[in-house]
């Protein structure tokens, strides 16, 4: 301190009144302007903690974990320490966080030994490998020799095995990198330390195989969570910003057209009556003969289905509503909701069905206790949904169908209930599933109601 002063005044002892208060202005001139530099130096305090970001909350208490659930845990699974959410040494497991979200910021850091691999799981139903149930994003010390020979898709920052990452921006073994992941409807964004590394359009995903092994990719909300792989991995500051806003009724997200526009039956026939109900026999008809077996068919359409608040509405006595145009690939997205005991399905190209019922109120002969979602009409391939996913009776559900080929997948409320399964050609048991065809709302004599309708054609392949 000595010195300090004499370098301040500029002789060895303070001798008047003068020079003391010189010192102290000077002295607290230099504090402030330390506590100013360090402010600016510094993005938080000693341990990493980020400065408080609008929007974003914290998903970790930097003390336990709280709010955290351990699926499938193997060693000492995870754990927490002075602010870090570590995965154990010859641990892990799927660590979620207890609330899914669709759209979002996750930010993070992380910090990996040589040839750790951990992984972040997006989007996922909490249960299965998120990898393909849902979606991971890859966490890999990818310089490591054993990882020489990975997949472009499976090095750091990849959605894993399908979008591979951009390389380079890791930082050496033992440093916090900072990374954020971005979910907006089928758009995911992944930067790096200040580098985007993935950008990736979902919706150009249309190989079956690649759908088929990963369904996840088309799941529109799930659970987030750590997968860890049995290497010590390192996490903290994680913090989440909600960018999900209200879905507008009848209006298609990104990539998708509506076949419903909330107003009127524009885009939409009626049924033929039995027997041209069954494609093969319409196809036998004359020009002439469609034509009149049309216009008495939409003449049924128009008195028994009507729109009401935004949604297509059928009163239990008329026939079928199909759509004007015919489809061969595709994605569907479409909500219905049934009164107790009601019975529905959607026909896809032509053939029946998408099964829909009640499955709550009381079971039917037909079986309808195994719920919604699954293909009825089949003989040698799967025909009941792998678990019942729909809501209570009175509330909207929604399928999500994807056909390729003689293959559908159909998620009901974000739940896959029928996965990749072959669907029969219930006209004609022994020929394959019609290549293009309808599509139609059933009706078995009972109220419905539809809405927020929309489709994506697939190219074939």
């Amino acid at each position: 301190m000595k010195k300090i002063i004499e370098a301040l005044v500029g002789f060895p002892y303070i001798t008047t009144m003068q020079s003391l208060q010189r010192i102290t202005g000077v002295l607290s001139a230099c504090v402030l302007a330390g506590i100013v530099a360090g402010c600016a130096t510094k993005s938080g305090d000693a341990t990493g903690a980020p400065k408080a970001e609008r929007g974003f909350v914290s998903l970790f208490n930097g003390k336990d974990l709280s709010g955290w659930k351990l699926v499938g845990k193997h060693g000492e699974g995870y754990g927490a320490s002075n602010g870090i959410l570590f995965c154990a040494k010859g641990g892990g497991g799927a660590l979620y966080y207890d609330k899914q979200f669709s759209d979002f910021a996750l930010r993070f850091e992380f910090r990996l030994q040589a040839g750790a691999n951990n992984g972040i799981g997006i989007r996922s139903p909490g249960e299965g490998d998120s990898a393909y149930a849902g979606m991971e994003i890859q966490v890999l010390e990818d310089t490591a020799p054993q990882y020489a020979k990975l997949r472009p898709a499976q090095y750091h920052g990849s959605i894993y095995d399908v979008f591979a990452a951009k390389r380079g921006a890791q930082k050496p073994i033992g440093e916090w990198n900072t990374q954020e992941i971005i979910a907006n409807g089928r758009h995911v964004k992944i930067i790096l330390n200040g580098k985007t590394i993935v950008d990736a359009d979902l919706n150009t995903v249309t190989d079956p195989k690649v759908l088929a092994k990963h369904p996840g990719l088309l799941r529109a909300r799930g659970y987030i969570g750590f997968l860890g792989h049995n290497d010590f991995a390192e996490f903290r500051n994680i913090r989440l910003k909600d960018l999900s806003k209200p879905e507008k009724d009848n209006t298609p997200p990104k990539g998708f057209t509506a076949l419903f526009n909330g107003d009127d039956l524009s885009g939409w026939k009626g049924l033929l009556k039995s027997p041209n109900d069954n494609p093969i026999k319409r196809t036998a008809l004359t020009p002439e003969q469609r034509a009149a077996a049309q216009k008495e068919a939409d003449e049924n359409m128009r008195a028994h289905w009507s729109i009401r608040a935004g949604a297509l509405v059928f009163d239990g006595k008329g026939r079928s509503l199909a759509t004007d145009k015919d489809y061969a690939d595709f994605e569907m997205l479409v909500d219905w909701k049934i009164p107790a005991r009601a019975d529905s399905g959607i026909y896809l190209r032509g053939s029946p069905q998408v099964q829909i019922w009640d499955p709550y109120t009381q079971p039917t002969k037909a079986g309808s206790e195994v719920g919604s979602g699954g293909f009825y009409n089949n003989k040698s391939n799967p025909s009941k949904p792998t678990k019942v996913a729909d809501k209570p009776i009175g509330e909207w559900n929604r399928f999500r169908i994807v056909m390729q080929g003689e293959k559908a997948t159909v998620f009901l409320n974000e739940e896959l209930v029928t996965p990749n399964v072959t669907m029969e050609n219930y006209w004609d048991y022994k020929q394959p599933i019609f290549p293009t065809g309808q599509i139609e709302l059933q009706n078995h004599g009972n109220e419905l109601l539809f809405k927020n309708i929309y489709i994506r054609e697939l190219p074939a392949k």
